[in-house]
């Protein structure tokens, strides 16, 4: 069962020349384009609100970047609903929770993904301080010592317009990318993420707009 969820989710890995997968591409492009060559390398996905499909998104993202070449870290920022040792069925005892509270090095933490230079830091065991940590000096010093060794570094964080910690998190990473669902997010909702992002002078450098009705995604 386990197997199944995950290949319906990683569609870039396991069904590769599906509509949807090319889609994917064509969005890893788009940021090479708009973000890498800019220097960019840390880039934290949010949604405005839960169940948009951020995880599965960033998900993709990271494979479909790692397929091209790149060497990848995604990191799951989302303690308090974390998706991503799900999505690639990996084990959750110990992870970024661990490293920024002192209780391991990021070496320790880090998963490989089979076949493609893509390493992913699952969330560890729930905090008692979400934002705290998050926001924390070490947070920082972490990506800063990530940065020296992939090319680009992916940070699932929850819906900001449910906790503080992506926007505490949006301050200091070089890009912000924001999963706006068709049909679900309002424009009132839509515009009060954009001036959160804009209050902690984020770098948001593209919208995705994700439709599960018809299995597309876009970049804007």
């Amino acid at each position: 069962m386990k197997d199944r969820e995950a290949a319906g989710k990683l569609i870039c890995l396991y069904n590769p020349k599906s509509p949807i997968a090319e889609a994917f591409r064509t969005l890893r492009t788009n940021i090479q384009f708009t973000a890498m060559n800019r220097g960019i390398k840390t880039i934290m996905i949010t949604s405005a609100l839960p169940g948009e499909g951020k995880s599965t998104i960033i998900s993709n993202l990271a494979v479909a970047m790692a397929q091209s070449g790149k060497q990848v870290l995604l990191i799951d920022a989302d303690f308090r609903r974390p998706d991503l040792h799900h999505i690639f069925r990996m084990p959750n005892n110990k992870g970024l929770s661990n490293v920024l509270m002192n209780q391991a090095e990021a070496g320790e933490v880090i998963s490989e993904v089979p076949d493609i230079w893509l390493d992913v830091i699952t969330s560890g065991q729930p905090p008692s301080s979400p934002a705290d940590l998050i926001g924390s000096r070490r947070m920082q010093d972490l990506l800063e010592e990530v940065k020296e060794q992939y090319d680009v570094i992916f940070i699932d964080t929850p819906p900001i317009l449910a906790v503080t910690d992506p926007q505490l998190l949006a301050s200091f990473v070089d890009g912000v990318l924001l999963v706006i669902s068709s049909g679900k997010v309002s424009y009132d909702d839509a515009k009060k993420v954009k001036a959160m992002l804009e209050y902690v002078k984020a770098n948001l450098i593209g919208t995705v707009l994700n439709d599960k009705e018809v299995e597309t995604i876009a970049y804007y």
